[in-house]
């Protein structure tokens, strides 16, 4: 089998001659990750990977939020000796602010949305929810994205859309110690907020699902409003029914729908049930998380392949003897289930140590070996 049929099959619960491995590196650039394919560091890695490995190319179309008549203003200003980078937003009579100021090593972080009285403002502001004025933005990001399909070999795996979900257009705006309350106390301005924002996505989604844009979409929303920080009933009514339903589009497409979840997940792991991705990347152990793998399949059983677990800091510390003890340690726990490798997170990089680049060669290679138990037959590996 080759790297994207491995992977497809995984996603459509079918048998596999081993279990994919998955880096998380993207294939083009972009500017959360290191840039793996042309860094001359990360060489060696993302030569082998190409064997060992598939690749998700993990792109996105971005929409403006609002409105044209929702006006905004960038600046840069010294006052008082701080450097300061700011962004306003005005309609009609309100007007929100967000601070970042520096001076020397210190940092002061005013978000847009600070307070209540921010949040009810910003939560009034018109959704653009214009087809037509959607479509066109969207059209325009078209060639390139097109171009960037062409360029990526179709047996390395698949192109991957993360189109976002309602959640986002709230949480990277907010102050975040606030945000708990506001669950609480304001509950009904965001259900609400997140019901229009939901009107932008179905847009967005079905433009790229009409067009066959890419096979998998990634969904990272459910980690931003989920135990500790809120409570499981606020997971249940901000989450849940618009990722069911943004998968459902994926689904009756055609497509398929891997959710990305870090952090401590026992709790609501029974509602991804619900929500019904192909896979949910990551599943945590302590202390980082509260759930082992086996535990998660205890829940989930064969009805979402899990994906992970390696943390991303171990590829800073391990040999890559300890590495390979680790994966063979996973895939003791996995025991022939439904399953992807992966790591939790990165490529940061800019530039891969010596280090980090024997750990991901060793990584690969502990599951290109150990995925042989539970799995069939199986092709030589690429070192044999």
């Amino acid at each position: 089998m080759t790297n994207r049929e491995r992977l497809l099959a995984v996603l459509r619960n079918e048998p596999v001659d081993r279990v994919p491995i998955w880096l998380l590196f993207p294939y083009h650039r972009c500017g959360y990750y290191g840039d793996a394919r042309t860094e001359p560091s990360y060489r060696p890695v993302f030569e082998a990977s190409k064997q060992y490995a598939v690749h998700l190319d993990r792109r996105s179309f971005g929409v403006s939020l609002f409105t044209p008549d929702v006006q905004e203003e960038r600046e840069q200003v010294i006052e008082n000796g701080w450097e300061v980078d700011r962004r306003q937003l005005h309609w009609q009579d309100l007007s929100l602010v967000a601070d970042t100021r520096r001076r020397g090593n210190d940092v002061e972080i005013l978000k847009l949305v600070n307070d209540e009285t921010d949040l009810e403002a910003y939560c009034s502001l018109p959704i653009l929810t214009d087809k037509d004025a959607i479509h066109a933005q969207l059209e325009r990001q078209l060639p390139k994205y097109r171009q960037e399909v062409a360029e990526f070999p179709l047996d390395f795996g698949s192109m991957m859309l993360d189109l976002g979900e309602p959640i986002g257009a709230l949480y990277g705006q907010s102050n975040l110690t606030e945000f708990p309350i506001w669950s609480l106390t304001q509950a009904a301005v965001i259900e609400g907020f997140l019901a229009r924002v939901q009107e932008q996505k179905r847009i967005v989604y079905a433009w790229c699902l009409e067009r066959q844009l890419a096979d998998v979409y990634f969904l990272v929303g459910s980690e931003l409003a989920s135990p500790p920080m809120v409570g499981v009933d606020t997971f249940r009514k901000w989450i849940v029914p618009h990722a069911r339903e943004l998968i459902r589009m994926v689904h009756d497409a055609g497509c398929y729908a891997i959710q990305h979840y870090h952090g401590q997940i026992s709790a609501i792991l029974p509602y991804f049930l619900d929500m019904n991705p192909d896979a949910l990347h990551v599943i945590e152990s302590p202390p980082i998380g509260d759930c082992t793998i086996a535990e998660a399949y205890d829940v989930v059983g064969d009805q979402i392949a899990l994906i992970g677990n390696i943390q991303y800091d171990e590829f800073r510390s391990l040999t890559p003897a300890g590495m390979k003890r680790a994966v063979r340690h996973l895939f003791d726990e996995v025991d022939g289930r439904r399953f992807i490798l992966s790591p939790s997170a990165g490529p940061y990089e800019a530039t891969l140590s010596d280090t980090m680049a024997a750990n991901y060669l060793a990584f690969m290679e502990a599951g290109w070996e150990c995925s042989s138990a539970g799995h069939g037959a199986l092709p030589s590996s690429p070192t044999d």
